[in-house]
């Protein structure tokens, strides 16, 4: 039998956690969260909730299924956990459950992302006891085993290790009371559907279990999965230029190839880089780059999909505690990271397609809060730069660096 979930029993005075209203936001006081989360809320010094939070809480407190369009960085990974915990907390289940029987899934495309998800899931659910496990492939077969031997309310997971679990009944997803699908989009891409489309044939029938899907993009595709997966799902929709313009300074640099170091070396002597992300195209110019930063001192490290996967989440949380300075990644490892207090995002070299420019400035700026991506752009990359202003709906203001940022010049 799952043995109970410990809380965490601080006392907290309510009356403490004071938010003005404001014009044209909303507070988590707004949205009557109960006050457990309303704690944890206050501790994470979150005020008002994001335009994708705001729209959650309103129509998924309602009973409605969600199909929403929002990109990473929008605080949709807290809308669809508070929307979770509030429903478990105003319906409590009496009496012990079997391990390994949740009462909410989420889905998502990668380990770094269901990582993440039950992180922040920890944090929230702080002071209510609900437990969420992260179930994914890479690490420890057993060890993974047996903590869903310990009573779980949410799990977050890959489709390939749940499969896993769920046809050696380690797992049953009977009892799913609500469930999510995230970045649905990517699953599209990375060929999980079919996978996806018989962990959902394990949980009960659409009628039976509330709903939400997350994309960054609602294709035509995406939206017959919605349908397929959800009964009368309500559309909501937040624009990607909230992410890319509104919080996020973008600037383009136009250097040489010889000059692109010397650059970075001079921007990074600015102590305003505090935690920076370098992204590359392949993965043996990210390795070649981090270690000439290494070997000029620099506090770095490397995140491709050449490290295993074990490095992979210790790189992670050494450059989320701030151990590691810069992170040095290709798109295909960038994916996954999910770190708020990222001061700025630097583009070495141009991504090959416009969502690739989007998806990295968008590990800056986060919920809300102000970041930079700069992109240095030689002679051979500055053909992209069209194509993603057409994406993005505007602009993009190119520089020639100032002096002080480039190596002497020889006469």
């Amino acid at each position: 039998m799952a043995a109970p979930v410990e809380i965490d029993r601080t006392p907290w005075d309510p009356s403490t956690f004071v938010v003005e209203p404001e014009e044209g936001k909303t507070r988590f006081h707004d949205v009557n969260l109960p006050e457990e989360l309303m704690h944890a809320i206050s501790d994470l010094g979150f005020e008002y909730c994001t335009p994708i939070q705001a729209e959650v809480f309103t129509k998924a407190r309602k009973g409605e299924n969600i199909s929403g369009r929002a990109q990473t960085g929008t605080g949709k990974t807290a809308a669809f956990l508070l929307t979770i915990m509030a429903d478990f907390l105003s319906n409590p289940i009496e009496g012990e459950r079997e391990g390994g029987t949740p009462r909410a899934l989420v889905i998502a495309p990668t380990r770094e992302l269901v990582i993440q998800i039950a992180k922040d899931a920890t944090a929230l659910g702080k002071y209510s006891g609900i437990r969420c496990v992260a179930v994914y492939g890479g690490m420890d077969y057993d060890k993974q085993r047996r903590e869903l031997d310990g009573g779980v309310d949410i799990i977050a997971a890959t489709p390939g290790r749940l499969l896993d679990y769920v046809s050696k009944r380690v797992i049953n997803l009977r009892s799913i009371e609500m469930l999510v699908i995230d970045e649905a989009d990517r699953m599209l891409d990375m060929g999980f559907i079919p996978d996806v489309r018989r962990i959902i044939g394990q949980t009960p029938r659409k009628e039976q279990r509330r709903t939400m899907l997350f994309s960054a993009t609602l294709t035509d595709d995406v939206k017959r999965l919605a349908t397929q997966w959800m009964s009368d799902p309500v559309e909501v929709e937040i624009e990607p230029e909230q992410v890319t313009t509104d919080t996020v300074e973008q600037i383009v640099y136009s250097v040489t190839t010889r000059d692109k170091f010397p650059l970075l070396m001079n921007l990074l002597k600015d102590p305003a880089f505090k935690r920076v992300l370098i992204f590359g195209n392949r993965r043996d110019r990210t390795k070649r780059l981090c270690d000439r930063l290494r070997r000029e001192r620099i506090s770095a490290d490397l995140l491709s999909g050449a490290v295993e996967q074990r490095r992979r989440l210790n790189i992670l949380e050494d450059f989320r505690e701030g151990r590691t300075r810069v992170l040095v990644a290709t798109d295909v490892a960038g994916r996954g990271i999910h770190i708020d207090d990222i001061s700025h995002v630097i583009n070495y070299e141009f991504p090959y397609e416009p969502e690739d420019y989007v998806h990295r400035i968008g590990r800056t700026g986060r919920i809300g809060t102000e970041g930079v991506a700069i992109s240095f752009a030689c002679e051979d990359e500055s053909f992209i730069i069209p194509d993603i202003e057409a994406y993005i709906g505007r602009t993009l203001p190119c520089r020639v660096p100032d002096e002080s940022l480039l190596p002497p010049r020889r006469n």
